[in-house]
């Protein structure tokens, strides 16, 4: 059976974040994203121009997913504190059950050239710039989106950290006790003079 146009794409999508993640961009060729999806090279060309078209797809797909998770994660949240905790365990429930995506785009072998770091710098900032406001503290916006990066790359570096090394993790565990030292951080941070 024949899928739809929007369907395919989806089942490309899928199946290439796993090739790409184990493989990095470099190694991956399009015949293997083919192979993988069950398709012909010219079915795939017709829904990504070029290898580094279906990269970016990704990583966009990966970065709506995880700022996704978090924001919903947090929506409901009755106070800072609690917002925090949901935040943190929502991203990593998301590095646990979405292990290729995080690895697309936060591993050592996502693809370094220029268009794909400007990528993975433009979603890291998004996803920082969602965060900026939940910071309920009296401080200017830009001290906001200061903290809001440092606490994006505080979740990212932890899971590099056990990801690479292949450690598994428990995330409600891990988030809470991520979410614990930020939240010290959080409630001791004050206007500037």
């Amino acid at each position: 059976m024949r899928l739809p146009a929007p369907a395919r794409r989806e089942q490309i999508l899928d199946v290439s974040v796993q090739v790409f993640a184990r493989r990095g961009f470099h190694s991956t060729s399009m015949n293997d994203v083919a192979d993988a999806a069950g398709v012909t090279k010219p079915v795939l060309y017709q829904h990504f121009d070029s290898k580094q078209d279906l990269y970016l797809a990704l990583l966009d797909e990966a970065g709506n997913r995880l700022r996704n998770s978090v924001t919903k994660a947090v929506a409901g949240a009755a106070s800072g504190k609690e917002q925090t905790e949901m935040g943190f365990k929502a991203y990593f429930h998301w590095v646990a059950e979405d292990h290729d995506a995080f690895l697309l785009l936060f591993g050592s072998r996502a693809s370094r050239d220029e268009e794909s770091t400007a990528a993975i710098r433009r979603i890291t900032a998004e996803t920082a710039h969602a965060i900026a406001p939940l910071i309920a503290v009296d401080i200017d916006p830009e001290h906001q989106r200061v903290l809001a990066q440092g606490l994006v790359g505080l979740a990212e570096g932890v899971s590099r950290h056990l990801v690479e090394r292949g450690e598994s993790f428990d995330a409600e565990q891990l988030g809470q006790q991520i979410a614990d030292l930020a939240w010290a951080g959080l409630r001791a941070v004050h206007r500037n003079p």
